[in-house]
């Protein structure tokens, strides 16, 4: 795993599969997704190294259910104390309450999905002891207030964080950047591409700075502009 430094506040953790996000407020820290299976003690390692008690993890909020984004939250919390929310959509899949619905491919992204799958662990995860769950415009008080934006599409219960005072926007898979040539796109390997596309235009319609992304590099410098580019560059259905 990977730890990038993006902000005096923020640091990005990045897998093999996937990335996850770490936010610090005085006291206290949170993640946004906790990784693939297994990642959980290598994040409490990575928050140790960087300074702060592992207690000092107070929430994981999880994006969305998928094992890339949700598998390492049931071993942090456990290593930690930290509460887990995702919405309550995913949650009830988190909890293998409703079985997980498999995505909608696209033929061009049936390679990519099989490779994805291939660099995934392969193990049993228990999911989170418990889960609070979250609903579209819920606050919280970490990042002077972030804001919760329902955004289904990739999943039924996707969402993303606003944290307007600090400009910053964490997009869980619903937007990407791509590997190819880090230009923004609407994310991959979705239950209802058009939904994912009218979340990519109301993500544009915030004001962000700096946007980050389930895969691929963040957005660092006037990420509304990127945001919008993306989004008029793929038109909602009507």
């Amino acid at each position: 795993m990977d730890v990038i430094a993006l902000l005096p506040r923020l640091h990005l953790l990045r897998f093999p599969v996937g990335q996850a996000y770490l936010w610090r407020d005085a006291g206290e820290l949170t993640l946004v997704d906790a990784g693939p299976p297994g990642s959980g003690r290598a994040i409490a390692d990575a928050v140790a190294a960087l300074g702060h008690d592992r207690a000092a993890v107070r929430r994981v909020v999880l994006t969305h259910f998928h094992e890339d984004h949700a598998g390492g939250a049931a071993e942090l919390a456990a290593l930690t104390g930290a509460e887990v929310l995702a919405h309550t959509a995913d949650a009830a899949v988190l909890r293998r309450d409703v079985p997980s619905p498999e995505p909608v491919l696209e033929e061009w992204e049936r390679p990519l999905h099989a490779a994805a799958l291939r660099r995934m662990p392969v193990r049993d995860v228990e999911p989170p002891p418990a889960i609070t769950e979250l609903a579209d415009g819920d606050v919280f008080s970490f990042g002077a207030g972030a804001r919760v934006v329902h955004v289904p599409g990739h999943t039924d219960g996707s969402i993303a964080l606003h944290l307007p005072h600090h400009g910053v926007l964490f997009t869980g898979d619903t937007v990407a950047a791509s590997p190819v040539d880090g230009s923004v796109m609407p994310g991959v390997f979705n239950l209802d591409r058009t939904l994912t596309v009218a979340a990519l235009h109301r993500l544009a319609a915030l004001d962000t700075d700096v946007a980050c992304f389930g895969h691929g590099d963040p957005v660092t410098e006037r990420a509304s502009a990127a945001l919008r580019e993306a989004a008029d560059s793929h038109r909602r259905t009507p």
